[in-house]
C-alpha cells in the first residue's frame, strides 16, 4: 500500500534569479539570493565589483593617499620637518593602486563563486519580460529566464558634443587611472565632483592643471561660500579654473590638445598635454532593450522605477542605471532594499533614507541633509549654525584650518535638517553628525554633548555655541 503526497507538501522549487551586472548593488544581491537557496545566474560585461572597485571609489581615493603624501613632504617644513626634494614615480603609484583594485575585485569574485552564484562573462540583452539573450564572451548566445531579474549595469563617463572632442586622444577618469606619465599640463572639461578630486590629485603630484566649467561658478549644489573656499585653496595649490565657459572645438596639434571656448563675448583658446573629460555620466541602457520588459526609460535613458526599485513585473533596477544619487553607498542600499523585501519580509522604501556624501578634495567635502541655499526655500523657520575652522582648535594644531562646518537646525524642533563639513576628516565629521540626525538628538543636546578632547567632533560643542543666522524661509 502506497500513500500520495499531497500537493502543498511537496517541496517548493526554489526561486530563479538573473542578475545583470556584477556591481555595488548586484553583486552582493546575487550572493544573498544564492546563499538564501535561490538558482542565481551573474552576467557581467566586465569586472566585478563595478566603477566603485575598478574605476572609482577605490582606485581614486588610493590614488589620492600617494597625492596627499607628496603634498605633506613638500609642506613640512611649515611643521619644522624640512624633507628633501619629492619624486614622484607615477608608474609605481598606479601599480600599487590597481594592485588593490585587483584584490577587492578577486576577493569579490571568490566570494560570489563561495556562496554559488553562477558567474557569466557576456552582454545582456532583453528579449521579453524576465527574458534576456546574453552574447557570451567569445561570441555565443545563450537565451536566460528566471523569476526575477535585477539590472545592475552602471553608468559610464557622458561625451559631450564638441567638434573634434572624439580625435583629439581625450581621457575619461578611467583612463586617468593608468597613465604611467605625468602630464605636463593637464586640461579638464568640467568642473564637478569628480574633475575637483582628480584636479587636486594631479596638481599635487606635479602636472599644471587648468579646470574649464560651463555655469558660473563651482558645484553649484552646495552653499556659495562653501563651493567658493575650497575653489580659494585649490587655486592657492596652483589650480587654474576657466568658468562660465562653453567648448567650441578641439583638435591636436604638436603634441597637444587645443581646445577653444567660449568665455562672455571672448573667444579663448586653451592648450595641454592632457585633456580629461568629466562632464557627467550616463547609463548603460542602450542595447539592453529594457523596454522588452515594459519598463520605463526617462529621457536620460535612466529606468524609472518606483521606491522599492521596481521597474516592471518582478523586474528591478537597482544603483547608477535607475538615474542619482550615483553613489556606491546608495547602490548599496538599493540592494538592502530588495534583499529585505524578497528575504527578511521588510518593506523599506528609497525615499525612507538618508542621502550623504563627501567629496575627496583636501580638504574633504561632508554632506547630509539640508544645506543653507536649500533651508532658504524651506517655507519655515530655521537656524544656521556655521564655525570656521579656523576656530577648531584640533584643526588648527593639524595646520588645516581651511573650511568650515554648518548645520542647519529647526525653529520650532531643535532637530537637525541637514550638516556641512568643509575641513580635515570632513566626510567622518559628517557622518558622525548623521548619526546624531538619526538619533533625532536636538541642537541642544549636541552643544551640551561631552566628546573626546582633543578631535574634530569636540568642535561640534562650539558649532551650537554659536550664535546662528536665523532664516525665514521663502517656501
Amino acid at each position: 500500500m502506497t500513500s500520495a503526497t499531497p500537493d502543498n507538501a511537496r517541496p517548493q522549487p526554489s526561486p530563479s534569479a538573473l542578475v545583470i551586472g556584477a556591481g555595488q548593488a548586484g553583486g552582493p544581491l546575487a550572493g544573498a539570493l544564492a546563499q538564501a537557496g535561490w538558482s542565481v545566474t551573474l552576467i557581467e560585461r566586465e569586472h566585478v565589483g563595478g566603477t566603485c572597485v575598478n574605476e572609482g571609489c577605490t582606485p581614486t581615493k588610493a590614488m589620492i593617499a600617494s597625492a596627499q603624501a607628496a603634498h605633506t613632504a613638500r609642506h613640512s617644513g611649515a611643521l619644522g620637518v624640512h624633507a628633501a626634494e619629492v619624486g614622484i614615480d607615477l608608474g609605481q603609484i598606479v601599480d600599487r593602486v590597481q594592485g588593490i583594485v585587483r584584490d577587492f575585485r578577486e576577493g569579490s569574485e571568490a566570494g560570489l563563486l563561495n556562496s554559488g552564484v553562477t558567474l557569466l562573462a557576456g552582454e545582456a540583452r532583453f528579449t521579453g519580460l524576465r527574458q534576456v539573450e546574453v552574447t557570451l564572451t567569445g561570441g555565443k548566445q545563450q537565451t536566460f529566464s528566471a523569476d526575477y531579474v535585477f539590472i545592475n549595469a552602471g553608468a559610464r563617463p557622458r561625451w559631450p558634443e564638441v567638434p573634434g572632442l572624439s580625435d583629439v586622444g581625450a581621457l575619461t577618469s578611467r583612463e586617468m587611472l593608468h597613465l604611467r606619465e605625468l602630464p605636463t599640463h593637464l586640461l579638464i572639461l568640467g568642473g564637478g565632483y569628480i574633475s575637483l578630486e582628480f584636479a587636486q590629485l594631479f596638481a599635487r603630484l606635479g602636472s599644471r592643471v587648468t579646470v574649464i566649467e560651463s555655469g558660473p561658478r563651482l558645484l553649484p549644489r552646495e552653499d556659495e561660500d562653501v563651493a567658493a573656499a575650497l575653489q580659494a585653496v585649490l587655486e592657492s595649490e596652483g589650480v587654474a579654473f576657466v568658468l562660465g565657459a562653453s567648448a567650441q572645438e578641439a583638435r591636436r596639434e604638436e603634441h597637444q590638445t587645443t581646445l577653444k571656448v567660449q568665455v562672455g563675448g571672448d573667444t579663448v583658446t586653451l592648450s595641454g598635454s592632457h585633456l580629461l573629460v568629466a562632464v557627467g555620466r550616463r547609463p548603460n541602457t542602450d542595447g539592453l532593450n529594457v523596454e522588452a520588459t515594459g519598463a520605463q526609460l526617462d529621457r536620460h535613458g535612466n529606468i524609472q522605477v518606483d521606491d522599492q526599485l521596481l521597474a516592471a513585473e518582478r523586474v528591478y533596477a537597482l544603483g547608477d542605471i535607475k538615474g542619482g544619487p550615483a553613489f556606491t553607498h546608495i547602490s548599496y542600499d538599493d540592494y538592502r532594499i530588495v534583499r529585505g523585501a524578497l528575504l527578511e519580509g521588510q518593506q523599506r522604501r528609497t525615499s525612507q533614507r538618508w542621502v550623504p556624501y563627501t567629496l575627496f578634495t583636501d580638504p574633504q567635502l561632508g554632506q547630509v541633509g539640508l544645506n543653507r541655499q536649500q533651508a532658504l526655500t524651506l517655507g519655515r523657520p530655521t537656524r544656521v549654525y556655521t564655525l570656521p575652522m579656523s576656530s577648531v582648535a584640533r584643526a588648527i594644531e593639524m595646520g588645516a584650518t581651511a573650511g568650515m562646518m554648518r548645520a542647519v537646525v529647526d525653529d520650532h524642533t531643535d532637530q537637525l535638517l541637514g550638516v556641512t563639513v568643509l575641513g580635515p576628516e570632513g566626510g567622518e565629521v559628517m557622518g558622525a553628525l548623521q548619526l546624531a540626525m538619526m538619533g533625532r538628538l536636538s541642537a541642544a543636546e549636541l552643544r551640551n554633548a561631552t566628546l573626546a578632547h582633543p578631535t574634530l567632533c569636540e568642535s561640534v560643542n562650539n558649532l551650537f555655541m554659536s550664535e546662528p543666522e536665523r532664516l525665514a524661509g521663502q517656501g
